[in-house]
């Protein structure tokens, strides 16, 4: 896949991320989806299948009643994406590590996504 191609399937899935669009993102996702967040060096989510992408994502969505990722830099290497991000949002709810509804999270991080059969088959996330 060329790397227009993989910016604009990248840009799409922010947009239906940014927009709570759950169907949006599972869209653009390979059956066999692969996604870990990893924070701090140490993976704390991961998912392999769209059903079980759809499950973290509902959750995930549920828990912010603003979120927008605002991608600042893109590298590509071979069939994998990875981009620079600012991330703010709004909870929804509180947490149980203390943040209460209403906060604002501020956050720098980057993804790293991977194709396969022009689809996305893996995503990464770190903060």
């Amino acid at each position: 896949m060329n790397s227009m191609k993989m910016k604009d399937m990248i840009n799409e899935y922010v947009r239906a991320y940014n927009s709570f669009d759950i169907e949006g993102m599972i869209a653009l996702l390979h059956e066999e989806i692969e996604f870990r967040n990893i924070s701090s060096g140490s993976i704390d989510v991961e998912t392999k299948g769209i059903e079980e992408f759809r499950e973290i994502a509902e959750e995930s969505k549920s828990l912010f009643s603003y979120r927008c990722q605002t991608i600042v830099g893109y590298s590509f290497e071979d069939d994998k994406t990875q981009i620079e991000i600012d991330y703010e949002g709004t909870l929804a709810k509180d947490l149980p590590n203390g943040m209460k509804a209403g906060e604002k999270i501020h956050l720098k991080g980057k993804s790293v996504f991977a194709f396969r059969d022009d689809k996305v088959a893996v995503i990464e996330d770190y903060s």
